[in-house]
């Protein structure tokens, strides 16, 4: 993993052990509350690189990388482990339990929010409160593809199918995995061309080449089950943000605006302008946003 010369410094990443598999994350901050960050599909702590520095200034940050991802374990699916939701957040409420040592705030983006939701549900007493950013509407779940559009709603089932087929399977990942494919998924989830840089197209990128990755990549694809938001919402325990860039491609403001009429969202925060990444791609705007939410509650 290479970083460029505007990319603050960091420490070198601890690893964690879980269910006996390496989890690695990163931490910064000696005083304050506690935060958890948690990056969305296909992503890593470096997700979060402009966000750590500024939130350690006052906060404890822990940024981890999600088992399948990152320089976590990438192990096969197996009876052990099996990429879900569920296993996800209990990893994250774990990792809270053993690493920090205390409740924490949660911050997320995309499936990294249906993922802390399901921790602060399953495991309550680790969460102090939970912010999501562009939460994953998970549009391709079961219960939600009838009401799709007729093209989306069959084309996502033949296309887990023929994905099963492993030699497929890994024909695909390994076109998609390409950095000049990544750099064009990101010049459509991001508003902003000039975020797309080289040192983002890397940190997506350099996981990918891991042992594992490709079966890690064809499990979640192939998972339409498991919590949506909206039965999460309603069970969450502590306070919940929703900050939602406006012109997502993939996540539609306005399903989102429908979330936020859940009595647990305090605030719902649009962000004009902003793709699906909006901790990366406008983190001058978003920080001030976490700082100022994480200073009210604990006040």
């Amino acid at each position: 993993m290479t970083t460029s010369a505007s990319t603050p410094a960091f420490t070198s990443t601890k690893t964690w052990i879980w269910q006996g598999f390496p989890i690695s994350y990163q931490t910064q901050g000696t005083t304050g509350p506690a935060v958890i960050l948690v990056h969305g599909f296909g992503a890593s702590w470096w997700h979060w690189r402009k966000n750590i520095p500024v939130l350690a200034e006052h906060c404890r940050v822990y940024a981890i990388d999600l088992i399948g991802f990152g320089a976590s374990a990438k192990p096969k699916p197996n009876e052990k482990i099996a990429y879900t939701i569920e296993t996800w957040g209990q990893q994250v409420a774990d990792f809270c339990r053993e690493v920090v040592g205390e409740p924490a705030y949660f911050v997320a983006n995309s499936i990294g929010c249906i993922v802390v939701m399901q921790a602060a549900v399953s495991y309550s007493e680790v969460a102090l409160g939970v912010a999501l950013l562009n939460c994953s509407l998970r549009l391709l779940h079961d219960r939600k593809r009838a009401t799709l559009p007729w093209h989306r709603r069959f084309g996502a089932p033949i296309l887990q199918r023929v994905l099963s087929v492993k030699l497929i399977g890994d024909f695909f990942f390994n076109q998609v995995a390409k950095p000049k494919t990544v750099r064009k998924i990101l010049l459509q989830a991001y508003a902003d061309s000039q975020a797309v840089t080289e040192e983002l197209v890397d940190i997506l990128t350099t996981p990918a080449r891991d042992p594992g990755a490709v079966a890690v990549f064809l499990a979640f694809t192939s998972y339409s089950s498991g919590p949506l938001p909206e039965d999460l919402l309603p069970q969450l325990s502590c306070p919940a943000i929703m900050l939602w860039g406006t012109v997502d491609p993939w996540e539609p403001v306005e399903l989102g605006r429908e979330l936020a009429n859940f009595a647990q969202v305090q605030k719902f925060f649009p962000l004009e302008g902003v793709g699906h990444c909006p901790q990366d791609e406008v983190p001058e705007v978003v920080n001030p946003i976490i700082q100022d939410w994480i200073f009210k509650l604990t006040r």
